[in-house]
Order: structure tokens, then sequence, then C-alpha cells
């Protein structure tokens, strides 16, 4: 605040009255000057001032000696002259409102002193290098945080940023669609991939890990009645596999070539039948290189009389003669994230990147996913989305976003409910319904966590939301990087627990 101060004021000194004669005169002159010059020294008034006051002085007590001297026979002239020397009163200053005294703003309340502390679980070395934050989903505040803004891979705790994002560009409800055209040439049809990975070989009827799948031989039979409903159209000999809806590489650089080997992941194909796999029941099985050519041969044979199998692109403009969709993207999120399938995720993933105008490779997943994130309000500043199944370890997340993320997942936002319905839950559903997940003393917390599990051989994490004992609801997440084992998912789980037990009455020690 800026104070204002008034102009100094210059004191007037009170003189005797002055002797009547021309030595009074004089000695009232010369005491009236010495006492100003005196004053002006001692205050070290400017010489202006002190010549002003001296002038006037001087003025007035002359005028008043020449009236004494000339008191009798005086003519009226020389009074009226007298009169005339009188001095114009100074006008009256307007008064000046003091500034208002400075209101002090309102204190900010103190947090809470929470004395529950979880850092013996913390501090258990099968975590490896811990990050980690808790929040109270109703307030917003912070109560527990290890490294929590640090951006860092997320294994497949990713699979709720992609399933997010599908959820905002595409919507819960799209299916991904499949179709069959005429070819160019006489006899030729061409299947065209739209991305559909759940589309199924298996009957019609049958139930694949993928509920609601379309089927190939649904799809050969719409074929084969167009086909024929035209008599000038001569037998259907030749099939061209069109996969172009999906650009660049099939496998991400950074993943590890056993996920494949090991049943966890197909080579990503706009065109493909149940996830690539050998066993269309199971969801880990193995999967081929070739996932194009095993849907070829696979939609052939349910079509019949093909002699002919290659690769190319549907000519425009020719009639449809089939078409077949995928289940929703509500029905896809789920089985993302209950059992943590890879492929559904890359297919989200990309179909995000195209419909936002990204482009169709894994180059495009970036910015794809941070564009359907913005939808939430909450800042991706310094996440990175190599892929959409978090297989990579070059993702980078902060467990931060995540904590924000989820409490609008918890809240119901939008159609991030359909997130919160498909999360594994602890002792009940889903990857957390295993026996190596919150068994012994960790069973207390069952029914109570739903979060999604993440595993890469360079990390292992758990986010998501937390009905504390108390009453409370937390959203939470945990990464526990570096030279990890299989025994991190039981550190995770007990440092979980130790959230539950203690609520909103978490200390951040």
């Amino acid at each position: 605040m800026t104070d204002e101060t008034d102009a100094p004021r210059v004191p007037v000194p009170g003189d005797p009255s002055p002797a009547v004669g021309p030595t009074a005169e004089a000695s009232a002159r010369g005491g009236i000057l010495t006492r100003i010059t005196g004053f002006a020294k001692r205050h070290r008034l400017p010489l202006a001032i002190a010549g002003g006051v001296l002038a006037f002085g001087l003025v007035g007590t002359g005028a008043v000696f020449a009236g004494l001297a000339a008191a009798d026979g005086a003519e009226a002239s020389t009074a009226a002259a007298s009169t005339s020397a009188s001095v114009t009163p100074t006008p009256t200053p307007t008064a000046t409102e003091a500034p208002g005294r400075p209101v002090p703003a309102a204190a900010v309340a103190a947090s809470r002193f929470r004395t529950c502390s979880v850092a013996d679980r913390a501090a258990d070395g099968r975590l490896a290098n811990l990050q980690a934050q808790v929040v109270n989903a109703a307030t917003g505040e912070v109560l527990y945080d290890r490294g929590g803004t640090t951006p860092s891979r997320t294994a497949s705790v990713m699979k709720v940023l992609t399933s997010a994002a599908a959820l905002s560009v595409l919507g819960a409800d799209y299916r991904a669609t499949t179709t069959v055209v005429k070819g160019a040439e006489p006899g030729s049809a061409v299947l065209v991939g739209g991305g559909d990975v759940t589309l199924s070989r298996t009957p019609s009827g049958t139930e694949t890990v993928y509920p609601g799948a379309a089927h190939l031989d649904d799809l050969a039979a719409q074929v084969r009645t167009a086909w024929n409903a035209d008599p000038s159209n001569p037998p259907l000999t030749k099939l061209i596999l069109d996969s172009s809806y999906f650009g660049g590489a099939e496998w991400q650089s950074s993943w590890d070539p056993v996920e494949r080997e090991y049943g966890y992941m197909s080579q990503i194909t706009a065109l493909q039948v149940d996830g690539d796999r050998d066993d269309p029941g199971a969801n880990t099985s193995w999967r081929s290189t070739e996932p194009i050519g095993r849907a070829g041969d696979a939609f052939a044979s349910a079509l019949g009389g093909i002699s002919v199998i290659e690769r190319g692109t549907a000519p425009g403009g020719t009639a449809q003669l089939g078409a077949v969709s995928s289940p929703t993207v509500a029905q896809l999120v789920d089985k993302a994230l209950v059992v943590s399938d890879n492929t559904v995720a890359e297919m989200l993933a990309r179909l995000v990147a195209i419909e936002t105008g990204a482009g169709n490779t894994f180059e495009a997943i970036n910015a794809g996913v941070l564009q359907g994130l913005q939808a939430y309000g909450v800042d991706t500043a310094g996440i990175t989305v190599v892929d959409g199944s978090g297989l990579s370890d070059f993702n980078a997340v902060p467990p931060s976003y995540l904590t924000q993320l989820f409490v609008k997942i918890n809240a119901r936002e939008g159609h991030l409910g359909v997130i919160m319905d498909g999360l594994p839950v602890s002792g009940v559903r889903g990857s957390l319904s295993y026996s190596d997940r919150f068994a012994g003393d960790n069973s207390v917390a069952d029914g109570a966590v739903f979060a999604k599990t993440g595993w890469i051989e360079t990390g292992y994490t758990l986010s998501g939301v937390i009905h504390a004992q108390d009453g409370s609801t937390l959203t939470f997440a945990i990464y526990a990087l570096g030279d990890v084992t299989d025994e991190a998912k039981q550190a995770i789980d007990t440092l979980t627990t130790g959230f539950f037990l203690c609520g909103d009455n978490l200390a951040n020690t």
C-alpha cells in the first residue's frame, strides 16, 4: 500500500505588538527579520518561502506605521489606499478522504494433521524404485506422494488412458466394421479390414474370448447371397485382402517379441481374426507373424470356391456385398481392462488416431490419444504415449495424472463410468481376483479396490479407486520400477491395503 503524506507546514512565529514611532518601527523590522532569518537557518526553509514571508511582513508593517503617522488630517484617498492593501483570504482546501485501512486476507486453513503411516510398507525392497500418489477423491487433497509428478512407464495401466481417449473420441457405442466389396476384375471380391481384431473364424453362436464378436461365416453367407443375386456375375474365385486401414509397421519396435510368442500380443493389423490366437477361446494363446494371411485363409474357407488369394486394395465405387461389425467400444474397453487384452487396446488406440486425423500408424497414437484426453480437462503435460497397451518401456505418465483422471472416472463423468465398471476388483473380478492378488492379510481390502493392473519386465503398476475403511474414497497410483520380480505384486497389494486401512488419515511420511 502507498502511504499519502500531507505537504509540510511552515510555522509562523508570533511577534509581540510593536511600539509606535520610527525607532520602534526599525526595531520591529529588525526583530521580525532576525527571528525569521534565525528560524529559516534552524529549519533550512527554502529561500523562496523565506523571501516571500519577509516581503509580506515588511509591506504589512509599513502600511500600519504610515497610517499612524498621518492620522490627523489624513485624506480619504490615503485611507482608501490603506484599505485596498488588505490581503485576500486563502481559500479553504478541499478535504481528502483518508485511504481505507487494508483488510487482511482470510487465513488459509491449516492442513489436517494425519497420523496413519504406511512408511514400513512403502520401504519394502520388492517395490524397487517406488513412485506413488494418493488423493482424497472428494476434496482433491494429495494425501501421499512419492515422485508423483515424474512421468514414467505405466505397463498396462496405460490401457486406462487408451480407454478414456476412445470413449471421448469414438463414443461408447462405436463399432468397427469389416466389409466385402466387388473387385475390379470379374470373379473377384475384396475383404476390407476395418480394424476389428475380434472378428472370429469360429461358427456363429460360438463364444470366443470376445463376447459379441462377429463371425466370418455370417459375412460369407451375405457375400454369397449378394453375388448369386446378380446372374451376370461369373463364379467367385478370387479373394483380395485389403488391410490398408492401418498403416506402418505391424509390430512396435520397443516391444519384446516374446510377448507374441507367449501369446500376450498379436501383430497389429486392420484385418485379423480372433486377435490372431491359435485358440479363440483362450486369453493367452500363441500368435503368428501372418495375421492377415490367416484371416484370408479362414474367410476363403468359409466362402468356398476361392482359388486365388492376394493382397491389394478395394477399388472405389464398387458394390458392397456384405458387412459385419465388432462389439461396441464399451464392450471392448471392458475386455481391455478386466483381463488386460493388449490387442484390443492397440485396436482402440489406432482407431482413435484415425478418427482424430492424427494418422493410422504407431507414430500417430501419441497425438491421437492426447487429443482424446483433452476432453477431461486434466493437464497432459509430460505424457508420452508410444502404444495403447503399455508394453513399451518408453511410455511416460506421471502417477499424478492417473490420480486426477480417476477422480473423474469415479465421478462417472461423460462415458467414464464404462471404465469404472470395467476395472478389476480386489478378490472379486478380473486380474485382481487371481490367487496371487490381495491374499492373506491383504484380503481385508477385498471388494474395496477398483484398479487396473500392469506388468512388464521392468515394472509392476496398479492404479484406480479405493473405498477406504473409514468411508472415504481415494484415488491412487503405484509404480514399482526397475529390477523387480513377480513378488512386486504382493508388495503393491500390501501398500494398497495400507492406503485402504488409513483412509483420509493417511500420513505423508
